[in-house]
């Protein structure tokens, strides 16, 4: 087959469905199969491309268009609120791009959340089946945004306006995958998508590669008579590092033997460093950026902490599993799913600075605790982590879609 991986974010990227796509990709390819790669190529939205071939369309040639097309005259709920007028044409454009591209030689259309799927949906040939893979939900990240970052007197419509793309997004493919129970009931719950459209199975993770990535010596040192407490992720308000932070300062005033690493990149990194600063961190967080050795700094870490706000299946969760690592993580979305607190590590509530600080202080306490937590989220994640399970099923899924399409247009 000749499958297409979309996205409407930008790759390569940080977050986890760059890592989901490039994994998948490789698998379905030592299998025979052809696999492009589609995105924004920034993330200022300048260009759309196909990752592999290199194509790509740059947005400030759409704009001249696209203004005349959504002109405040003919389209005024979309200039009402500058969130909807943003995505609009963000997603605009990057819909006429992919149909520049052209759809008509691909066999599966796999997009990799609400906003690509309903604007491929839009202009899919007969031939391509669509298949979803939703990695969070979109609507509840910006009802989140809505009460801090984004406020205005037009919220009400910019949550109504996300609601509908969550639904159109989960609807619109023959199938749409979701990675536990969590995401499967909002969607069947809240926003009504019928079950038969959706299949439940968690991630595949190239193990093997992994492991080796382990092994690979890091420019960074380890300190001395210090244990390491490890954040890797986006540097962004849904991700809770402040709240981690707040548990730092709580906890430096009980114990100095630690250090944390920041590993990352996001708008909230100046506030977070001044923060750190603010809070007397200095010498005890280190910012490191975005890194290419976050499995060799696992090696090198005792505790890592997740501290979402919202979270569905992190790929950060699974490298701290499959390192061996005691976890604490937040007691949100699919996270319990796959962190059973006390058995495979800790939960914790998310904002709680307190509770987090007393998991931290805890696991610095008793090493033998630390030991048995990551040496069961080993073992688990061994057991449910195996690519080449993932892959089969998601062929399984492309499979019944392409049936599903077929039958629609033979009708």
């Amino acid at each position: 087959m000749k499958i297409l991986l979309a996205t409407y974010w930008h790759i390569p990227h940080l977050g986890g469905v760059w890592t989901y796509m490039e994994q998948l990709k490789t698998k379905l390819e030592s299998l025979g199969h052809e696999v492009d790669l589609l995105g924004y190529g920034d993330e200022e939205a300048s260009f759309v491309y196909i990752v592999n071939t290199n194509q790509r369309i740059h947005v400030n040639k759409l704009q001249p268009l696209l203004q005349a097309m959504l002109n405040e005259k003919d389209y005024p709920m979309i200039h009402k609120n500058n969130l909807i007028k943003y995505t609009e044409f963000r997603r605009y454009a990057f819909e006429l791009a992919v149909a520049y591209f052209g759809l008509d030689s691909y066999d599966i259309i796999h997009t990799q959340d609400v906003i690509s799927t309903a604007c491929i949906n839009r202009i899919r040939p007969s031939k391509p089946a669509l298949v979803a893979s939703l990695h969070g939900c979109v609507a509840h990240e910006i009802r989140l945004q809505l009460k801090t970052v984004n406020k205005s007197n037009t919220s009400p419509m910019a949550r109504e306006y996300f609601d509908r793309l969550e639904y159109i997004g989960a609807t619109s493919a023959e199938y749409t995958i979701v990675a536990n129970k969590w995401m499967r009931n909002i969607l069947t719950d809240e926003f009504k998508v019928p079950d038969e459209k959706l299949h439940v199975f968690h991630y595949g993770y190239d193990i093997e590669s992994f492991m080796k990535k382990t092994e690979i010596k890091s420019t960074v040192v380890r300190p001395l008579n210090k244990k390491v407490i490890l954040y890797s992720g986006r540097l962004v308000e849904l991700k809770g590092v402040q709240y981690m932070l707040d548990a730092l300062k709580r906890l430096k005033d009980k114990r100095q033997d630690w250090v944390c690493w920041i590993v990352g990149d996001g708008d909230m990194l100046a506030e977070l460093r001044l923060q750190s600063k603010v809070q007397g961190l200095a010498k005890e967080v280190v910012f490191m950026g975005r890194r290419e050795d976050v499995p060799a700094l696992l090696s090198q870490t005792d505790i890592f902490v997740l501290p979402s706000l919202i979270e569905n299946q992190p790929m950060s969760i699974i490298e701290a599993q499959l390192a061996g690592k005691a976890i604490i993580a937040s007691d949100v979305g699919g996270l319990p799913e796959i962190v059973k607190h006390k058995v495979t590590g800790l939960l914790t509530p998310p904002g709680d600075s307190e509770k987090l600080m007393n998991c931290l202080l805890l696991l610095l306490e008793k090493e033998s605790l630390r030991k048995k937590l990551g040496d069961e989220a080993k073992q688990w994640a061994m057991n449910h982590w195996s690519l080449d399970s993932s892959a089969e099923r998601v062929l399984d899924v492309y499979q019944s879609a392409v049936t599903e399409r077929s039958r629609r247009f033979d009708a």
